[in-house]
């Protein structure tokens, strides 16, 4: 459903967008995911038609970005960051506008838009002013404007910034709902967005892409370690000198809590060996008041890739 090859962006001297290359299978949720200042809403200007490419080709629904915008367009629902509101008109008034300058027919403009209302929450708030809308509420006709018309492909560019915790569960709860009938990427810095709402990532930092994949495909492939942190009382010595001779151990760590200790111990693989650690806890006089498993998560990809970057980056200035 959408196609990015070599896409580049440059202002000036200053290189925003460095040759992306990513696909979107259709009904998909992709998470484009970046810190602040890595190209993110560049490239989803890019996708949109807002602005042109330095180099590189975007393709969406078979279409060309540059050469054939407006059949892009067609296919686009677009919310940017701050959502394009009209903020004196009702809900229904506003959505009714979008849908007429998007192409919806007279006569399916009202069905177009109640469908819209209904699928944003926004049914009770249908007749308000949009001024007089909490953030939260704003957000949904912002994300209501995006699939009024009912596009192929939505573009969401960090839809939950300012929202408390209700506002994003709810937001998200109503993404994931599109997802199927629509090709969605949600662009956004915000990790637990991408975890809880996304099939698949992109990591892009400093406007290159450093990573795609699955969540689990990447959390495997950066680190296939497993940590368990044991809290224990008693001579920890013998426990220690015992795991010091486990096969698969890569590990260990100590840090005393008054008449407690807490092990940490790593190991390689995904094999989970916390009924034998609580034997050999028992085996070694301790007394054992709490055990957690840890795998690494988006949050230490996410780190660990830039953070190399970064380093990288420090080494060729050198």
């Amino acid at each position: 459903m959408i196609t990015v090859e070599h896409l580049t962006k440059r202002y000036g001297s200053t290189l925003a967008v460095d040759d992306l290359n990513f696909t979107v299978e259709k009904g998909e949720i992709l998470g484009f995911l970046g810190p602040n200042g890595a190209g993110k809403t560049t490239t989803m200007r890019m996708l949109t038609g807002y602005m042109p490419p330095s180099s590189g080709t975007a393709k969406i629904a078979g279409y060309d970005v540059l050469d054939d915008s407006l059949e892009v367009r067609r296919r686009i629902g677009y919310l940017p960051e701050t959502p394009p509101l009209y903020r004196e008109m009702t809900v229904e008034g506003f959505l009714h506008f979008v849908a007429r300058i998007k192409g919806v027919s007279a006569g399916d403009r009202a069905k177009r838009v109640d469908w819209a209302i209904q699928r944003c929450g926004l049914t009770e708030r249908r007749h308000q002013l949009i001024r007089k809308l909490s953030k939260g509420f704003r957000q949904r006709v912002g994300i209501a404007q995006a699939i009024v018309h009912d596009p192929p492909v939505i573009i969401l560019d960090e839809p939950t910034v300012g929202l408390d915790p209700k506002q994003i569960i709810e937001v998200r709860h109503l993404i994931k709902s599109l997802a199927g009938d629509h090709t969605i990427i949600l662009s956004t810095h915000i990790l637990p967005e991408v975890s809880m709402t996304c099939n698949r990532v992109v990591i892009i930092h400093k406007g290159r892409v450093v990573a795609t994949d699955t969540i689990d495909q990447l959390v495997n492939r950066s680190d296939n370690r497993t940590q368990y942190e044991l809290k224990v009382a008693g001579e920890v010595q013998p426990l220690l000198a015992a795991l010091s001779q486990w096969t698969g151990v890569k590990g260990v760590q100590t840090q005393s809590q008054g008449d407690s200790h807490v092990v940490t111990v790593s190991t390689e693989g995904n094999t989970d060996i916390g009924p034998e650690l609580t034997a050999l806890v028992v085996q070694s006089g301790l007394r054992l008041y709490e055990m957690n498993r840890r795998r690494a998560t988006l949050e230490d990809v996410f780190l660990q890739l830039t953070t190399v970057e970064e380093t990288v980056d420090a080494d060729t200035d050198e």
